[in-house]
């Protein structure tokens, strides 16, 4: 997400994936075809029997905010605040300088240092893919691949407590553009891999991140083949498509029942482009033990400020969005754990 954006209305967008699930979808009772493992040769955090694990086997359910760094690189008291707030893991919004200012390594290496100093998962996300195809200012994928490329001696090492996120919501609603999701996303994927990472990626569906049109359901399986590692992790944001708990269940199914991992990389509790079901959402990630994040700790503008989980990066100031993430039912408190790799 980003603080505004143009977006499909939610009864359209939910009325297309409704269309086109029956079509396009696996049911969740179908065979399991056999799904690449990143385990056999893992130096870290990969994936295991379509879930993900730590370096020692033991399941990581990703639990976690969103902190929108790189508008906000002096507010570094965030992390330990996301911390004390229980999360396991913290999604840090970064720029390879395409459209806004560009974290350089020394800047990423501070807060791989802030994350481990305060014993976070550390995803790393380039937000400047953003839209493409839609957004004039985003970027590619392959400009996102090259920016992490800059970054691997600053993140060699960072195995087993950094994941790399490729490219936040990459394509916007153009289907043409959208078309060419699955190559280019693997066409990226490969460019990491050859240089040398052997970190878990995580990749975002396109339609601005919630595959309203099934192109990243359908083609996760080649996706994941296509990584020699077999250590990619998929991600669908949820927002005004997802306000039915069928079509959450229906999506995450599709995937489960093929062992492709799935996280929710980002959700909310309203939307411009509808009311998402976020009640669902947190409860059945954590009866299919699926990961999840949520959008965001604090600094959201342009209307949907209402998603921020603290007013002014105070945490004394908890808005009700944040209650909900934090203590309510399937929130932080009850289903976070820290990774084992701290200790």
């Amino acid at each position: 997400m980003r603080p505004t954006r143009a977006t499909m209305s939610g009864t359209a967008a939910a009325a297309m994936f409704l269309l086109l699930a029956p079509i396009l979808g696996q049911p969740a009772g179908a065979a399991t075809p056999a799904a690449p493992d990143g385990g056999a040769n893992a130096v870290g955090i990969h994936v295991s029997g379509g879930q993900l694990v730590e370096s020692d086997g033991t399941p990581l359910l990703l639990r976690g905010v969103s902190h929108a760094h790189t508008w906000y690189a002096s507010q570094t008291g965030s992390f330990a605040d996301i911390a004390d707030a229980g999360a396991n893991s913290v999604r840090v919004v970064l720029s390879d300088g395409t459209r806004w200012s560009r974290n350089d390594p020394a800047d990423v290496a501070n807060v791989v240092s802030l994350c481990t100093e305060n014993r976070l998962i550390c995803v790393l996300e380039d937000h400047d893919t953003t839209g493409y195809g839609e957004e004039a200012a985003a970027g590619t994928l392959d400009t996102a691949a090259s920016y992490w490329i800059s970054l691997l001696p600053t993140l060699q090492g960072t195995e087993d407590q950094v994941i790399i996120n490729l490219g936040n919501e990459p394509y916007g609603n153009n289907a043409e553009v959208n078309a060419n999701w699955a190559a280019d996303t693997s066409a990226a994927i490969q460019r990491l891999r050859d240089a040398g990472f052997e970190h878990t990626i995580i990749v975002d569906a396109p339609s601005w991140g919630q595959d309203w049109q099934g192109i990243m359901r359908d083609s996760a399986a080649d996706v994941l083949a296509a990584d020699p590692d077999g250590n990619t992790v998929f991600s669908v944001h949820m927002y005004g498509v997802y306000d039915t708990a069928a079509e959450i269940t229906a999506y995450l199914d599709a995937f489960t029942s093929q062992g492709l991992p799935i996280i929710v990389g980002e959700f909310g509790h309203d939307h411009s482009d509808g009311n998402p079901d976020e009640d669902t959402i947190m409860s059945y990630t954590r009866s299919q033990g699926i990961g999840w994040f949520a959008w965001s700790w604090s600094g959201n503008s342009g209307g949907v400020e209402y998603l921020d989980m603290v007013t002014g990066f105070d945490p004394a100031q908890r808005t009700a969005w944040g209650d909900r993430v934090i203590t309510g039912p399937d929130g932080l408190a009850e289903t976070s754990v820290r990774a084992r790799a701290f200790g």
